[in-house]
């Protein structure tokens, strides 16, 4: 939580703290001044521990107090809320790689699956737009909110053949994207970059550019030979977790279909909110008097209200 006057805030504490000792002050002098002009049974009742209604309505009043001061501070909080403007691109791998049957039935039909479950989970009017990537990047569906188009597009995604160039497929989706608002890049790889840009020079101009990547690496730890090949499938979970921490970003590691799929629906969700600083002024105002009511009213209740 921040606050907007911190000058108020400080102000106010005092104002608080000099309440507290006020308010104790006078509750000592009550309770002597009962005591003196008590009858003896009176004394016995009155001199009976009962320490804690005085001071719970003291702490309701200074707590109650600590919500007008901050109300008047000017309080924001950072919460999460529904994103209205967001644009994500989903790139996925399509090397030859991705063709490892080490993830059922192969890496890349995982990897479109997973990419559906995404689509399903992000908030309705979430632009998302498809690049597939191998030697180079490719557009297989422009940043669009509807749901259908792009999860029909996922058809189009190429078979796995081909080098792994990563950097081409974030340079290629920080082109398409928006100059402004909420903005995700997630990448669904075996990470084994070896073609065109390199991925961690894009992965920083990303980030400074406030472009989260989030990663999803697929494959087991013993991989398996690429079809047709004899070339080892493998994963580099080291870059994936780089090209994540230089963005701000997030790693996930998936070592079968359904892992994979739970990963990006988290993800759907995810990248359907952002943190937004939200002024809290009213409600600790609010809170603040409402509590101040609360007290008064026990406290005259009770007869202890100074």
């Amino acid at each position: 939580m921040s606050v907007e006057h911190p000058a108020r805030l400080v102000f106010g504490l005092v104002a608080v703290l000099l309440f507290a000792l006020i308010y104790a002050a006078l509750q000592r002098r009550k309770t002597a001044r009962d005591l003196a002009y008590s009858n003896v049974p009176f004394f016995i009742e009155a001199t009976r521990p009962r320490t804690w209604i005085p001071r719970a309505l003291q702490t309701l009043w200074i707590l109650a107090l600590a919500g007008v001061v901050l109300g008047i501070s000017g309080p924001q909080l950072t919460i999460p809320v529904p994103v209205r403007d967001g644009a994500v691109f989903v790139c996925i791998d399509t090397s030859g790689s991705m063709a490892s049957t080490d993830v059922f039935p192969t890496r890349s039909q995982a990897a479109k699956a997973a990419a559906r479950a995404f689509i399903q989970e992000s908030r309705p009017g979430t632009k998302i737009g498809i690049i597939s990537f191998a030697g180079e990047a490719a557009i297989v569906q422009p940043l669009s909110a509807d749901r259908q188009a792009v999860t029909a597009a996922l058809d189009e995604v190429p078979l796995p053949n081909g080098a792994t160039a990563i950097g081409d497929a974030f340079k290629l989706a920080a082109q398409q994207l928006p100059p402004a608002g909420h903005r995700v890049v997630i990448l669904i790889t075996d990470g084994v970059n070896n073609s065109g840009t390199d991925p961690m020079e894009m992965a920083h101009w990303l980030g400074a550019h406030h472009v989260p990547i989030y990663t999803v690496g697929i494959g087991t730890p013993n991989g398996g030979l690429i079809p047709g090949t004899n070339e080892e499938a493998t994963i580099d979970e080291d870059a994936l977790r780089g090209y994540a921490s230089a963005s701000g970003g997030a790693y996930a590691r998936a070592e079968n279909a359904m892992q994979l799929r739970d990963a990006l629906a988290r993800l759907g969700r995810i990248t359907s909110l952002q943190r937004k600083p939200v002024d809290a002024s009213v409600g600790f105002a609010v809170g603040g008097a409402l509590a101040m009511l609360a007290a008064f009213l026990a406290g005259f209740g009770l007869g202890r209200y100074p």
